[in-house]
């Protein structure tokens, strides 16, 4: 369990809930009747809200199970501990929820599709590209540029489940890349201002269950605030492919009170 809560926060807790959803709905513990997409339901009294977030959970069956777990965790965690666009965990999770959105609005409401895992993981792939433009990465066993990659996984989704399971898995590129051009593409060459930043009342929610988080090469700590020690004086102090991949201490916290040297 140590290992568990000492991952990133966001890409933990979509994983887990991948993970119990998909279990729940092939051991026929659940039906999938309940967790997929279909808007009439959205609207009807009263309304299934749920479906807007069950429908990005449900893993493929077989080994895609395995599979869609690994890349979810992987390209989610690799954003959120590493990717320059998320200094915070807030800042992640504002990003899933806006390609998420996209992602309802283009292949949910306008194609038609009722579960959109491989199109939410497809856009965090996107994205981890873009991030590392100029690297390399392995598509089954053929390299190419890390760009490549979402366009090699879209083929591959085309050749052996068809263009129209490609065609909504690939809303999640569309989604990725609005959120880029909003941010990123469009402010720093456009001139424009980004008007997707993450709101204050999820800043603060965050800021409860995950204090002094410290980003770190190899992942993100999160620190609960030490003791103070009573005293009564003052003191400073302070479905595809394979994977990739300062503290600043104060060395003069804690010393004693400095005195002059030579004197009386």
């Amino acid at each position: 369990m140590d290992a568990f809560w000492a991952a990133p926060p966001v890409s933990r807790t979509i994983t887990a809930l991948a993970f119990v959803e998909s279990v729940l709905v092939y051991s026929r513990m659940l039906s999938g009747y309940y967790v997929f997409f279909t808007p009439s339901l959205l609207f009807k009294l009263p309304p299934q809200i749920w479906r807007m977030f069950t429908s990005f959970l449900l893993t493929g069956s077989g080994i895609s199970f395995i599979f869609d777990l690994y890349f979810m965790y992987h390209y989610s965690s690799s954003l959120e501990i590493a990717s320059p666009r998320f200094t915070q965990p807030e800042d992640f999770f504002t990003y899933l929820v806006f390609v998420a959105s996209v992602i309802l609005l283009t292949s949910g409401f306008f194609l038609g599709n009722t579960i959109f895992t491989s199109a939410l993981i497809l856009a965090m792939i996107w994205t981890y590209a873009q991030d590392n433009r100029g690297r390399r990465a392995t598509f089954i066993i053929i390299p190419m540029p890390v760009e490549y990659l979402p366009f090699a996984m879209l083929t591959f989704t085309a050749v052996f489940a068809g263009w129209d399971v490609a065609l909504g898995e690939s809303m999640g590129i569309v989604a990725a890349h609005s959120h880029d051009f909003i941010t990123r593409i469009y402010p720093t060459f456009g001139g424009g201002r980004n008007w997707l930043t993450t709101p204050g009342f999820v800043r603060r929610y965050f800021r409860k269950i995950t204090p002094n988080p410290t980003r770190r090469p190899y992942g993100t700590a999160f620190r609960q605030p030490a003791a103070q020690p009573e005293s009564t004086s003052t003191s400073s102090g302070s479905s595809w492919t394979s994977a990739f991949q300062r503290q600043n201490n104060d060395p003069w916290s804690g010393r004693g009170a400095g005195r002059r040297l030579g004197g009386d």
